[in-house]
């Protein structure tokens, strides 16, 4: 179970600088943003596969393989948006987060 967070933490890693990355740089030609994207996203792949399939042989569900990449991708992304792009942290993000956590308690609970 360990291996599987760990490894859809760093995909996910990947997968906010190829989706979000590029607006610190608004300049750059669209095209070439795009293509740099694709590059990090293969990485992402890389470690998501592997991820998936690991945690389906070991006891998670598909179900609960998403709802937990879903709350590892807002963890990832909030400390991106907020060390990366600068961006204020909002209480009612917190809230939110929330009524997430309160998701997966239901989608694992027996």
């Amino acid at each position: 179970m360990f291996r599987t967070i760990l490894l859809l933490t760093a995909s996910n890693i990947f997968m906010t600088f190829a989706w979000y990355g590029n607006l610190k740089n608004t300049g750059m030609p669209l095209w070439k943003a795009i293509a740099i994207s694709w590059g990090i996203a293969f990485f992402e792949y890389c470690l998501m596969v592997p991820a998936n399939r690991l945690g389906y042989t070991n006891g998670f569900n598909g179900f609960q393989l998403k709802i937990t990449q879903e709350v590892i991708t807002l963890i990832v992304f909030s400390l991106f948006a907020v060390f990366y792009l600068k961006e204020p942290f909002h209480w009612k993000y917190l809230v939110s987060f929330a009524l997430l956590l309160g998701a997966v308690y239901f989608m694992f609970k027996k």
